[in-house]
């Protein structure tokens, strides 16, 4: 069972680091036989640290030890391997409850925080929902879905936390306008060359409920971007 090999492999990760806790000086990288056992010991920490919010580490290297010893084993081969099956089912299943309380909690905080904006001063919404502010209008070419496009632009949450910013890396980016989300793809053609929006985007028109793994960006979130439209392709 993969999870299993992965948890042996852990156990002898946790047992030298055991020694070294213990006194045993801590070695250098000086070989690629190094770095390569290095890395995997870094490998095999993210993955426990990413299954596990709680772990009990004197009883995993009790059961490591007993196996190898072959003395005072608790549970038999086939019952650890219903144990951690059944304890991986389960927390998938937490996990994805966790995760559908998430999106709607998300979904409800942008349909509220959209209701509330739209009422502003110079905010306007389209037909799809899409919500903008002309910041600076501009005069040159408007694009068209086979444009492409250079902009910069810095992308937040509601809550103001920024997840990716051309501003911040100071590269503008270039793109097709149908290479984007849909909120961009029909923002960017109200716009020409030279103007500044703002744009609020609702989730069915920005990542919707399956947004990058990893990223800022959760399930149902609405986003707001300031682009500003350098370049027309």
């Amino acid at each position: 069972m993969k999870i299993l090999k992965i948890l042996s492999l852990v156990a002898m990760v946790m047992l030298i680091a055991s020694c070294n806790k213990n006194g045993a000086t801590e070695k250098p990288i000086k070989t690629e036989l190094d770095s390569v056992s290095y890395a995997i010991g870094m490998d095999v920490a993210r993955n426990v640290k990413a299954s596990f919010e709680d772990f009990d580490s004197d009883l995993f290297m009790q059961g490591f030890n007993n196996v190898t010893d072959s003395t005072n084993i608790l549970l038999e081969e086939t019952k650890a391997q219903e144990v951690v099956r059944a304890y991986f089912q389960k927390k998938q299943k937490l996990d994805a409850a966790k995760l559908q309380e998430e999106a709607i909690k998300n979904k409800e905080a942008g349909e509220k925080f959209l209701a509330e904006n739209k009422t502003k001063d110079g905010v306007q919404t389209t037909e799809s929902g899409l919500q903008y502010l002309v910041l600076k209008e501009g005069t040159g070419n408007t694009p068209t879905t086979a444009s492409k496009v250079k902009v910069h632009y810095h992308g937040t949450l509601i809550d103001g936390t920024v997840f990716d910013s051309s501003v911040d890396r100071g590269t503008p980016a270039e793109f097709g306008v149908t290479q984007v989300i849909k909120g961009w793809t029909e923002g960017l053609q109200l716009m020409k060359e030279g103007a500044k929006y703002k744009f609020f985007v609702p989730s069915d028109i920005a990542y919707g409920a399956n947004p990058r793994p990893g990223g800022k960006i959760k399930a149902n979130s609405t986003l707001i971007f300031d682009v500003e439209l350098l370049e027309v392709k």
